[in-house]
């Protein structure tokens, strides 16, 4: 009814307006948003008939003003609403979105999602598959601009820029959503998508809910043919289709997409077309109503009223429209709001109307005036956009868009110059805007011609910048741009297409890759071509990448270009200078010939000089001069260049360096050469700024620094400090003028025109070292073939021949002669006056002779001095066919040394290889420790496997650590893995012989070893004679090989042979016998009684040592002290070797502490044979006359663990463990007798038994050293036996207990001090007692009452029995009595349980119970005191056998006579038993229960023990146990009074617990205890250390780290020293239970976090003391590198050195910390090295070192006190005497010298007698006479 209603109004039309409005009213609810424009076609107007151009048609809306005068709307943003249906033209077609045109000159877009359903579930397909569908068409392909569209507005926003935005919708389902399947009639014009492609046809997606629409194939065929080119219909495609037939009430639909029928549909009444469903584009008949200046009013379809605003009339018939005229129109949109009319302007413009904005008539904001446009007003305009619905231009009078160089991204050309304002600098470049609406971006590589790290300092927002275009693509409105100077500027022809690439062009560009292969450079609009490897320079550049880089602007020249292909080739050598000639033609010839710096030429030398080369610069042989210095950039290699260039050779590609007076300078370096070409030299002082690496060459050495200059003329100052990272004493000796250097600039004054650098390699990085060093590598040696092929045009033949002479070729040479040095020299090479020489070293120790033939092979060729080195080494010469991989690691040793490189030969195979001995241009000096030697090891890593035209393998060295000093060798089984083999004796072993065993022969001493003596034989055989077989009888001390001289003729008979391949003495028959070195022997026994023969016929080490038993003497011959390994090494025989560990060599500390002073390398002792060694083939011998460790035997051993209130456990060599009680660490107890013991310390001890494989020691004086007769205070107490009543006896207390104190008197003896002769003060509560007696304490006590019987011990701490103060405090008595009353009611029930507590004692008597519970638990874990504290018992009892007995009687009383019994352990020697947790058989119980201890009388425990509860754990856990052992007790109930007493008694243990842990003096126990600790006081790191040591002495490493973790998190930042703390002992914990790996990562850490110096010295000190001395040594050396300034580094080294027994390396150490440091610091340091050796050098030395100085400054008082406070510490009375005597005849102030004179009187009251103290007094008169003498003159 609504519908109908709507169509068919009651009362005519006139009446329309109301339901009208109630609907515009409905829509303008909707969100009002705004809408964009764009291109399209008139298709749908070509169709239409009669006078019918595009209308747009509206409803009318009255208004009730009493004017007649009708409105007419113009579509504006704001009239639009959601759900407005509008018909628009396709304008833009892009990837994602449509643009669509719509009416009155307003645009909308339409998203890829909106076409129709079926097409978006197509693209959600593509996504999810992660690939292209193949039926799935793309927008471009499916709309083109033109098409006409039914839209709907979908939303309307808000863009970024504030500029309103309209979504619009093709989905049918929107579009159509006004229809209904009912309201389907034939002949409708709809719209619709195809969804699907079926058999015969399409189904087509319109809109209509309920209804299938289906366009038969037969229909479409015209369609697909015509419009589709053929193509069949895809899903998503647009379009207009008639209905032609409808079926089942609207449910089926058939269409029609013909374009006659199509074109020619009207709109008709009998279609039953009704207000709501009316569609925008459909096309009616309708009926002029009225006309007026803005429009006309319409009726159409009998009912409707609409109406054609003024800008969709014709405009050539815009006057002759009349009342009743039928036109045709179009049916625009559906409803609208009205609009003004004001907002457009229509003006007369030929052919045709344009449309202008308000917002377009002016720039300024002014009140638009109509009086300015009036018709026929002529203005000036441009077109900024057309709109395909109105038909019509827009149009601005604006006069910044007319004078705009640019209005649309179609506009702009790729490569034209643009400017632009800088909008914002982002990470990924910088936008500039260039125009309304238009920005570009210029990215990072663009801002300028270098890349700029903060190109926000360059430009700012607002800046008006010039700019390139590299990129216009005007659909995407992309923009990309250039910001460099050079490409902006430059004047050569743009390259925008491939065709524009002409060969032979020149032009700039910019590098996008740098490859292997070459550089790609690109041009504009993403044109680029290729420059191969060949053509980027005229010398060969083995790696671009290192010379070239991305973004640099290069000028290229076209060879090649295929435009099909896309393909360009490009070339950096370019012919000519191609810049055009500014100058007019008519200018003189004379300029036009000359040179610009900078400049490319060739030249021809016409002459050389002596500094360098007179050329002419071709083509118009201009003069100009070459020097030496500046034909390459190898120092050496200049020479060598100017002595084979002769006059007429040409030289290419040399650049112009300066013209000053007519003289022009030239350069050839290949460094500086490529920097020009590729534009990185600045120009002038403005383009350089901090932080620029450029390349130059030194122009003048200065003792301030060097002058460097740059190819542009400009130059800086490289000052001292910052020329080099190592110290710089000369700065002659780091750099020569004209040496290439690479400088960073790091300070610029532009008004001065000044710049400083850096010249340091830390600073002037040119990327990876190894990379480098293989560049300047290949350059040299280019550089060397270049010089031989200028050689091989010579005429001489020696010359020719030279030049084709390579490394690694072999030669059959004649020994010419042997030279003084040892050296070779040859004939016989291919030509006769060719030099060829063999060093010492090459000569292999060959021994050779004139005329004899030898192969050999060259090393080297010095193209100079035109000599060939060789080498007569068999490795190189018998050179292994072996094949190399590419980056492979090689061992290989220096054979030959040249300037920039050294030529190695590889261990394995004898291949050459040459490598770069420097990785920077400016790494040119080396210390004399850092130069390589021949015949050095290092370690090379190939970059070709093959040898090229220069016969070398090309390597770079490895780092400078795997440098090794002597030549590797393969370790024979015999061979001790540091064993250095005498060179002497590697000298003439392939010489044969024909001696054998027994043979007498005559030599001559050669050279004197400390374990034995080379000898030369006849026919220079080499023999050795060993120290063993010098002298028949030894004395122990003595050298044996001092007795014989060098040069001194021996008598020897031959004993054996050694192989010096695999080092063994080889049998008389081996088949080698004739190649061994003889063993001879001089004894005189075995020179006259015939001969004893080595044991040749062993054919391991193990054999060997097996003929020695242990505990037999030997006397052997000390070879050296291994510092590391701690043992001394030493020869017994020729062919046997011993170690003695240093615990072996002495009983003295002394000795063990400087091992070096007492025993002399070569020197003979007599030790003692206590086995094979670990690996077999040592004899591991002692020194002390102890080879077993038995009872008796006192032996050095070291501390492994310290166990609190228990012990030591020490170790000895060879595994062997023991342990040291409390009680047997000194003759005195101590309080704390652990307090000097730590780990790793050296301790001399008696073993007092070995037992059970446990060692039980004594450190007691009085058993170690007898001798002595040491008094003992406190007597050893090993049992019961060695006690006596009344005797006064020193011992710590054991354990609080409810009963009394155990207190401890030995190892194995307790007793017992009931709480009555425990203190005068008595407190009821016993738990105080555990405050003011801790266990350990040390106390005195009187035995009362000894029980032999029952082994019990009754002791009293009373003041009266023992003379000492009382053990308990005064200030406890006023505790005391509060607690009166619980005191009496305890001893009330402690006498109720008392007779129920006799009867059960008596019934444990009799059945002989001797037993006691046997520690087992807290023996093997000592960590955990706390139940050893408090836990009560000394037998510190396990789980549920403490409280089995504990809760026998639940309170037991004590009885007068049970009260004078006091108890005692007795087990001998067990304590190490069950801290291994190992039992005597015999005494086990049985294997249910735990060990047990039974005592030898029938005593049991009575009292006191019955009333123990276990310390911290609560009651309830026992009751297990207690119900295991005795079950019936289980069913019995407790009456109400127990359980009474049991509340209390658990009241009163809680109580204990609280008051134990308030207790401030209480020492953590568990875990626990610690977390509560450091929660206090977070930021104590003495705690977290503790916590730490508590988990390590557990062995808990992984817990102790994360305590460590945790400390360094938890303390506050600024506790640097607490955090330091805790960060070294983290180290320390790392260093000794981590590995390498995870101690190197925390020492990083540390760094970071912590002062590096500090750390730094912490580790080192970590090393030294845990003996890592290699490891101390390499981080030393890595200080000195870093903290070359710090004077307490270099102290601290030598130091090191020094306690090393290393003085000559201290030495040294001194005299680079004095050229490292300023010279302020020289008198403290060499003070310091002065003190150092005089503690642990040499004292003489130390007193040179002091003269010295104090006579360089002898008023350095400081100096001098300390030279005296050394005297008198380690020099003789009188060498003080003579320092005093010196000083106070100074000529210093008064005040300094009464210092001195009372320092003086001080040491001879101390020293002197009274006659040197009255001297000093009247010395010190004397010159208080003569200073007033003085003054009084």
């Amino acid at each position: 009814m609504a519908n109908l209603e709507e169509s068919f109004p009651r009362g005519g039309t006139r009446k329309i307006h109301k339901p009208e409005k109630a609907f515009q009213q409905s829509v303008e609810q909707d969100n009002l948003f705004d809408i964009s424009t764009e291109e399209g076609s008139t298709k749908r107007k070509k169709s239409q008939k009669g006078p019918a151009k595009t209308k747009k048609l509206k409803i009318e809306k009255r208004e009730s003003s009493k004017s007649a005068r009708e409105k007419f709307e113009i579509l504006s943003v704001e009239s639009l609403c959601e759900g407005m249906r509008i018909l628009g033209c396709v304008k833009e077609v892009n990837e994602l979105e449509l643009v669509i045109s719509l009416p009155n000159g307003l645009q909308g877009f339409v998203q890829v999602t909106e076409i129709c359903d079926a097409y978006t579930k197509k693209l959600n397909e593509q996504v999810t598959q992660e690939q292209p569908l193949k039926d799935l068409l793309h927008l471009p392909e499916l709309f083109s601009p033109g098409m006409l569209v039914r839209c709907v507005v979908s939303s309307l926003g808000i863009t970024d820029r504030g500029k309103k935005s309209v979504k619009l919708s093709l989905n049918p389902k929107n579009v159509n959503r006004v229809l209904s399947a009912e309201a389907l009639k034939p002949g409708m014009l709809l719209t619709g998508t195809v969804s699907s492609l079926e058999d015969h046809g399409y189904l087509v997606d319109i809109g209509v809910d309920g209804t299938r629409a289906f366009l038969p194939l037969l229909k479409a065929q015209e369609y697909i043919r015509q419009k589709n080119k053929g193509a069949k219909l895809k899903v998503g495609q647009y379009l207009n289709c008639i209905v032609e037939k409808v079926k089942g009430n609207g449910g089926v639909v058939s269409l029609s997409v013909g374009h006659s029928e199509v074109s020619t549909a009207i709109a008709t009444e009998q279609q039953s077309w009704n207000l709501n469903n009316l569609l925008p584009g459909l096309v009616v008949k309708a009926q002029v109503q009225k006309v007026t200046p803005f429009g006309l009013t319409l009726n159409f379809l009998t009912f409707f009223t609409g109406v054609v605003d003024f800008m969709h009339l014709d405009p050539k018939k815009a006057g002759t429209y009349f009342s009743n005229q039928a036109v045709r129109n179009a049916w625009w949109r559906m409803p609208v709001v009205p609009a003004t009319q004001e907002d457009l302007l229509s003006l007369a413009y030929p052919q045709s109307l344009g449309t202008l904005q308000l917002s377009h008539l002016s720039d300024s904001k002014n009140v638009f005036n109509p009086e300015a446009f009036k018709p026929g007003n002529t203005h000036k305009c441009r077109i900024i956009d057309y709109s395909q619905m109105d038909e019509l231009a827009l149009l601005s009078l604006r006069t910044s868009i007319i004078e705009a160089q640019y209005l649309r991204y179609h506009d702009i050309e790729p490569g034209a110059v643009v400017k632009g304002t800088v909008l914002t600098i982002k990470s990924y470049g910088m936008l500039v805007k260039v125009g309304e609406q238009m920005r570009g971006l210029v990215p990072p590589m663009h801002l300028a011609d270098i890349l700029m790290k903060n190109p926000e300092k360059k430009y700012h927002i607002g800046d008006e910048v010039k700019c390139r275009v590299l990129l216009c693509d005007p659909e995407a409105k992309k923009l990309m741009m250039t910001l460099k100077k050079t490409l902006i500027e430059s004047k050569l022809p743009v390259i925008t297409c491939y065709a524009d690439a002409k060969p032979g062009l020149q032009t700039h560009g910019f590098i996008i890759r740098v490859k292997d292969y070459g550089c790609i450079v690109k041009f504009y609009n993403n044109v680029q071509g290729l420059v191969p490897k060949h053509e980027l320079s005229t010398e060969y550049i083995p790696d671009p990448e290192r010379v070239f880089y991305t973004g640099q602007v290069v000028k290229v020249v076209v060879l090649n270009c295929e435009p099909s292909k896309e393909r360009m080739l490009l070339s950096f050598k370019l012919s000519s200078d191609p810049e055009p000639k500014k100058e007019p033609a008519g200018h003189s010839q004379k300029k036009g010939k000359a040179i610009n710096t900078g400049q490319l030429v060739d030249v021809k030398v016409l002459e050389k000089t002596k500094d360098g080369l007179e050329v002419a610069v071709l083509p118009h042989n201009i003069r100009a001069f070459l020097p030496t210095s500046h034909l390459s950039d190898h120092v050496a290699n200049g020479p060598l260049l100017h002595h084979w260039l002769q006059a007429g050779d040409i030289l290419h590609r040399v650049l112009c360096l300066s013209q000053s007076e007519g003289r022009v300078l030239l350069c050839r370096k290949p460094a500086l050469v490529s920097t020009v070409e590729g534009g990185q030299d600045p120009k002038n002082f403005s383009e350089i700024h901090p932080g620029m690496l450029l390349i130059g060459f030194v122009k003048s050495i200065k003792d301030y620094g060097v002058f460097i200059q740059f190819p542009s003329g400009l130059s800086g100052l490289a000052p001292k400090a910052i020329m080099s990272d190592k110290f710089v004493t000369s700065t002659s000796d780091h750099f020569v003028e004209g040496q290439t250097v690479a400088a960073k600039v790091t300070n610029v004054d532009e008004e001065k025109q000044r710049m400083l650098l850096s010249l340091r390699l830390s600073d002037c990085g040119l990327g990876d070292l190894a990379i480098t060093s293989l560049l300047l590598l290949n350059q040299c040696l280019e550089e060397l073939q270049g010089v031989r092929s200028l050689m091989s045009n010579r005429d001489s033949v020696l010359i020719q021949t030279l030049a084709e002479m390579t490394p690694g070729m072999f030669l059959d040479l004649v020994v010419r002669e042997v030279l003084e040095d040892g050296s070779v020299v040859f004939s016989g090479g291919p030509v006769p006056d060719l030099v060829l020489k063999a060093s010492r070293y090459h000569r292999a120790g060959q021994e050779v002779e004139s005329g004899q033939k030898k192969k050999v092979v060259i090393l080297n060729v010095d193209l100079l001095k035109l000599e060939v080195h060789v080498s007569l080494h068999q490795d190189l010469v018998n050179r292994k066919a072996r094949k190399l991989r590419k980056g492979s690691e090689h061992q290989a040793v220096v054979q030959h040394l040249e300037k920039s490189f050294a030529i190695a030969s590889l261990v394995e195979t004898g291949h050459l290889a040459a490598f770069s001995l420097t990785s920077h241009l400016n790494d040119t000096f080396r210390f004399d420790s850092e130069k390589l030697q021949v015949g050095q090891g290092v370690s090379l890593t190939l970059k070709t496997t093959e040898p090229g035209v220069t016969g070398l393998l090309l390597a770079v060295e490895g780092p400078a650590a795997k440098r090794t000093m002597r030549p590797t060798r393969k370790d024979s089984e015999t061979v001790d893995e540091d064993e250095e083999v005498d060179p002497a004796l590697t000298v003439g072993t392939i010489k044969k012989h024909t001696l054998s065993i027994g043979d007498m022969v005559t030599g001559t001493v050669k050279s004197i070893k400390p374990t034995h003596v080379v000898v030369t034989l006849e026919d220079g055989i080499i023999g050795c004679i060993h120290a063993s077989h010098i002298l028949d009888d030894v004395p122990e001390g003595t050298s044996p090989t001092t007795k014989l001289k060098v040069g001194k003729t021996v008598t020897a008979r031959v004993i054996g042979g050694r192989d010096m391949k695999t080092f063994k003495y080889l049998p008389i028959s081996h088949p080698r016998f004739v190649r061994t070195i003889p063993e001879l022997s001089v004894r005189p026994s075995e020179l006259e009684d015939g001969h004893t023969a080595l044991n040749t016929h062993s054919v391991s080490p193990v054999e060997k040592i097996k003929q020695y038993q242990a505990g037999q003497t030997v006397t052997c011959f000390l070879k050296k002290y291994n510092v590391v390994k701690k043992w001394l090494e030493v020869e017994i025989a020729p062919d046997i070797r011993g170690r003695i560990p240093l615990l072996l060599t002495s009983l003295s500390f002394k000795v063990l502490k400087h091992p070096d002073k007492k025993f002399r390398v070569g020197q003979a002792l007599r030790a003692t044979v206590v086995g094979p060694d670990s690996s077999k083939t040592f004899l591991c011998l002692s020194l002390t006359g102890t080879h077993k460790l038995e009872e008796g035997e006192v032996a050095m051993g070291r501390v492994v663990k310290v166990t609190p209130n228990e012990g030591l456990t020490v170790s000895f060599p060879f595994g062997k463990i023991g342990t040291v009680s409390i009680f047997h660490m000194s003759d005195s107890y101590s309080e704390t007798p652990l307090e000097d013991f730590v780990p790793q310390k050296v301790v001399r001890c008696y073993i007092l038994s070995t037992a059970d494989n446990v060692l039980t020691l004594s450190l007691r004086s009085s058993r170690t050293n007898p001798e002595t007769k040491s008094k003992v205070e406190d007597p050893e107490i090993n049992s019961i036996q060695d006690i006596k009543e009344g005797q006064l006896l020193r011992g710590y207390v054991g354990s609080i207990q409810p009963h009394g104190v155990f207190f401890r008197l030995g190892p194995s003896v307790v007793g017992l001090a009931r709480y009555s002769h425990v203190s005068q003060h008595s407190p009821s509560k016993k738990t105080l007692y555990n405050k003011h007696l801790p266990e350990g304490k040390l106390l005195t006590a009187r035995v009362l009452r000894l029980n032999h019987q029952k082994n019990l011990v009754e002791l009293s701490f009373l003041p009266g029995d023992t003379g000492k103060p009382d053990v308990l405090s005064a200030s406890l008595e006023g505790q005391l009595t509060k607690q009166e009353e619980r005191k009496t009611e305890a001893e009330e029930r402690d006498q109720k349980g008392e007779k129920k507590n006799q009867k059960r004692n008596e019934k444990k008597n009799q059945k002989g119970q001797e037993e006691v519970e046997m520690p087992s638990k807290e023996e093997q874990q000592p960590q955990k005191p706390q139940a050893q504290k408090r836990g009560g018992q000394e037998c510190r009892e396990s789980g549920s056998e403490q409280e089995r007995v504990s809760k026998k009687p639940k309170k037991a009383g004590l009885s007068e006579e049970d009260d004078s019994l006091v108890d005692v352990y007795y087990r001998e020697g067990k304590e190490e038993a069950e801290e291994t947790n190992v039992l005597p058989k015999e005494k086990q119980t049985k294997p249910a229960e735990a060990p047990r201890l039974q005592l030898s009388s029938g005593f049991a425990w009575n009292v006191g023990l019955d009333s123990l509860t276990p310390a911290l754990p609560p009651l309830a856990e026992s009751s297990d146990s207690e119900e295991d052992e005795k079950p019936h007790q289980a069913t019995i109930k407790k009456s109400k009074k127990e359980r009474e007493l049991e509340k209390q008694k658990a009241e009163k243990e809680l109580s204990r617990i609280e008051e134990a842990l308030m207790d401030p003096g209480r020492q953590p126990e568990s875990a626990d205890d610690f977390d509560r600790l450091v929660l206090s006081s977070p930021n104590s790191s003495i705690l977290w250390l503790q916590y730490m040591a508590f988990h390590l002495q557990a062995t808990e490493i992984e817990k102790a780290r994360a305590v460590a973790e945790r400390a360094l998190k938890t303390i506050s930042f600024r506790e640097e020293q607490e955090k330091l703390n805790v960060w070294v002992a983290l180290l320390n914990l790392e260093n000794m239970y981590g590995s390498q790996e995870s101690l190197t990562k925390v020492f990083e850490r540390a760094v970071q976090y912590n002062e590096p110096l500090k750390v730094f010295l912490h580790l080192a000190d970590i090393y030294a003391k845990s003996e890592k001395f290699q490891e101390a040594g390499e981080l030393y050396n890595r200080m000195l590198k870093r903290f070359r300034q710090e004077k307490a580094v270099w102290i601290k080294y030598g130091a090191f050195l020094l306690r090393r027994s290393q003085a000559a390396a201290s030495h040294r150490v001194l005299q680079r910390a004095l050229e490292c440091l300023p010279s302020k610091e020289h008198v403290d340091v060499i003070a310091k090295f002065a003190q150092l050796e005089f503690q642990l050098g040499d004292a003489e030395r130390a007193k040179a070192i002091f003269e010295n100085t104090l006579s360089t400054y002898p008023k350095r008082t400081d100096v001098w006190s300390v030279y005296i406070d050394m005297t008198i510490k380690h020099g003789s009375q009188k060498d003080v005497r003579d320092i005093f005597e010196r000083v106070i005849h100074l000529s210093l102030a008064p005040k300094r010298m009464k210092f001195f004179f009372k320092r003086y009187l001080d040491y001879e009251k101390q020293h002197g007698t009274e006659k040197d103290v009255q001297a000093v007094k009247a010395k010190a008169l004397e010159y208080v006479e003569a200073k007033s003498s003085v003054l009084e003159d």
